[in-house]
């Protein structure tokens, strides 16, 4: 079997020359229709001169063409145009463009029309010109001989039967490849001016990346309340479950206490994990779960089923505090707690919020099982996110070794609303 030579690059080449000029020679029949409206001042000025006249069409036609890129619809049509046939990575437009970004798509219109019209007429007039010598030669072809003349744009040749093919063939190549040269050139410039004519502006791309910047700390924002939240109630129901396994032929009773914890912390979970899923899959989620401070002794509790002895000291008008800070207050004794539980050993764990005019303290004090306390991958990216809360909200912590103790502490402003 003889396979065909294949040159690599050179149908990718070929491919984008064609649909970078089929791009641009699009522009010649959607622009013709507003012909239609240029004339009217021209057909209305009688005993102009022509070249004025010609002059006027051609100002009258540039600027319906310019109003016509002013449009969101077409520069949305162009940009998906282009990302397509151009293959020039062209994002979505973010808005209507304002201020001088307005004029670019008007000017991309005018260019664009121009340059259609300068890649058809060469482009067709290349074409025509390699054609008609080789179908005069394939018309000669059996043919009695005879002699003619033939008008081959301004040139007079005589043909006759014997005329030379490989001529043909060569005029016919030559015009051909000139052809896809001033192809090629449109499609290269349209792609050069792309990115800077309907590609994103400088603002516009400054507005993408504060979007984006947004969207990852929200969807951060949300990692972490799932972090806090669900790894807190796993490390609870764990250690629930176990508890209520050893008691439940020894103390029914205090198992089915146990397993009542893990059904109201799984509830709780339910509850987070409903409403970061609902935001994450752009849906509307509803309210998100706002607890506070108000919550630390259900918190409290719930942790006391699992065996655990928790000291708890509250003090001060903690209840009183601004919303935002006593939700914060109670993720970071949260993760306090959840890593308390890891690594505490079944210690006792003490629990310290104090909540005065200008400050909120909070202290988590445990025995840790092991010398270091928390290590782990998740242990890290928990104390991580505790010190970036504590970091927005322009407070202090400490957490490590305090004497034989594990204590994480706390220490946050209180800013009062008027």
């Amino acid at each position: 079997m003889v396979r065909g030579i294949r040159i690599p690059g050179v149908g990718a080449l070929l491919h984008g020359t064609c649909t970078g000029a089929l791009f641009a020679m699009v522009a010649v029949p959607a622009g013709i229709p507003l012909m239609i409206p240029a004339l009217v001042p021209v057909l209305a000025w009688h005993h102009g001169p022509d070249a004025v006249k010609a002059l006027v069409l051609l100002v009258s036609w540039a600027v319906l063409l310019g109003v016509l890129g002013l449009a969101d619809t077409t520069r949305r049509v162009l940009i998906g145009a282009g990302r397509r046939l151009l293959g020039v990575p062209l994002p979505p437009p973010a808005g209507r463009p304002r201020g001088a970004n307005r004029w670019r798509t008007p000017l991309w219109v005018l260019l664009h029309t121009a340059l259609g019209w300068a890649t058809a007429l060469p482009a067709g007039m290349l074409l025509l010109a390699g054609l008609v010598p080789v179908g005069v030669w394939l018309d000669l072809l059996g043919k009695p001989v005879s002699s003619e003349r033939l008008v081959w744009f301004g040139l007079v040749v005589r043909v006759h039967q014997g005329w030379p093919g490989a001529w043909v063939w060569a005029v016919a190549a030559g015009c051909v490849s000139l052809a896809l040269v001033v192809c090629a050139v449109s499609a290269a410039v349209l792609r050069l001016l792309a990115p800077r004519l309907l590609g994103p502006s400088a603002a516009e791309r400054l507005a993408a990346a504060e979007q984006r910047e947004l969207l990852l700390a929200g969807r951060n924002r949300l990692a972490q309340e799932l972090h806090d939240s669900i790894g807190h109630t796993l490390t609870a129901a764990t250690i629930q479950a176990a508890v209520a396994g050893e008691l439940m032929s020894a103390d029914p009773a205090a198992a089915r206490a146990a397993m009542l914890g893990i059904e109201q912390s799984a509830r709780t979970a339910l509850d987070d994990l409903d409403y970061v899923l609902g935001v994450l899959r752009a849906e509307a989620a509803g309210t998100a779960p706002a607890r506070g401070l108000a919550d630390l002794p259900a918190l409290l509790d719930r942790l006391r089923h699992t065996g655990v002895v928790v000291e708890s000291e509250l003090s001060g008008e903690w209840a009183q505090l601004p919303s935002t800070l006593s939700r914060e207050a109670y993720r970071i004794l949260q993760e306090g707690l959840t890593n308390a539980l890891r690594h505490g050993g079944g210690g006792p764990i003490a629990v310290r919020v104090a909540a005065g005019r200008a400050e909120l303290e909070l202290t988590v004090v445990n025995s840790p099982s092991g010398t270091r306390g928390p290590s782990g991958r998740r242990e890290r990216r928990g104390l991580i996110g505790l010190r970036e809360r504590v970091r927005l909200l322009q407070g202090e912590v400490t957490a490590g070794p305090h004497g034989s103790q594990w204590r994480l502490a706390v220490r946050l402003p209180v800013r009062w609303s008027a």
